[in-house]
């Protein structure tokens, strides 16, 4: 039975994990900030004196994309410092860490997907912090693979999906950006292919980079008509709009689409398409039975 440690276990992909560990056949231990914080080395190395661990999974990351710009250091201390302390202590321990990062790491110049040799160039400082602790696991030499993902939603927290679900529900008119692409992924299937390679044991010896994300390629603005399509939130009208007429403070890529022919061929995995795995996150399948 494998010991695998979960941090940032409260999140998005945290929770998802956590629906599917009960199921596993080996022993995951769930934590966060309240638990173990992985900015704090001395914790850390605590954690790991205490317990030993096969896999270390890393869901924990700062992602406010927006006020990153304004804190930088914050975003800094678990994107990057955190990540080291969690490198330095699954090299120490023999442990295999398996770490979520971002498509934000790319500048969104590319006119084809991203494979994970291609040049990195973020553009904001959410995508420099992550791309530094991807870095700080080369540095630590220890076992690691990394997956970079992108519109990550699912039923738990705050995301585009809920989001959307909450304005076109209320109101009668939204703009959502057009000129931003990428592919939504459930968080879910993202837990599930996780899961599916710790359980197999197919991690062993596949250490590297890889990107996932769900099937597909829309913009935000394609994505929000889906949503409330599904949800059936027909009187909110959905204009597009440019990413100019609304700046932000944080640059975004203008194009997210991550190659996933490594991963597919490494792990055998079957991705399902974004609009598949929409109308099955409980957000949006339950809220168009209420309106049914």
């Amino acid at each position: 039975m494998l010991e695998i440690l979960v941090t940032g276990a409260d999140g998005q992909l945290g929770r998802s994990l956590r629906r599917l560990g009960a199921a596993g056949s080996n022993r995951y231990t769930f934590t966060d900030v309240a638990e173990l914080d992985i900015t704090d080395a001395y914790a850390v190395r605590r954690q790991f004196e205490e317990h030993r661990y096969d896999v270390v999974i890393n869901c924990a990351a700062y992602t406010n994309v927006e006020r990153a710009e304004a804190d930088e250091e914050a975003a800094n201390r678990l994107n990057r410092l955190a990540v080291r302390h969690l490198a330095q202590a699954a090299a120490a321990a023999g442990a295999t860490l398996i770490h979520i990062s971002t498509d934000y790491v790319f500048d969104g110049h590319a006119s084809t997907p991203y494979t994970e040799e291609a040049a990195t160039g973020p553009l904001n400082a959410y995508g420099r912090t992550k791309l530094a602790g991807e870095e700080e696991i080369a540095a630590a030499g220890c076992r690691a693979l990394i997956f970079r993902t992108a519109w990550l939603y699912s039923e738990f927290g705050g995301n585009f999906l809920k989001t959307m679900l909450r304005l076109t529900a209320e109101k009668e008119h939204i703009n959502v950006v057009a000129d931003q692409i990428g592919t939504p992924t459930y968080a879910g299937d993202l837990a599930l292919a996780l899961f599916s390679i710790i359980e197999g044991g197919y991690y062993a010896g596949r250490e590297g980079i890889y990107h996932f994300t769900d099937e597909g390629a829309c913009s935000w603005y394609d994505f929000a008509v889906e949503i409330a399509r599904a949800a059936g939130h027909d009187t909110c009208r959905i204009e597009p709009c440019r990413t100019a007429d609304y700046p932000t403070r944080a640059q975004r890529p203008a194009y997210s689409l991550l190659d996933k022919s490594k991963v597919r061929r490494t792990f055998g995995l079957e991705i399902p398409h974004w609009r598949e795995s929409m109308l099955y996150c409980p957000d949006a399948s339950e809220e168009k039975q209420r309106i049914r």
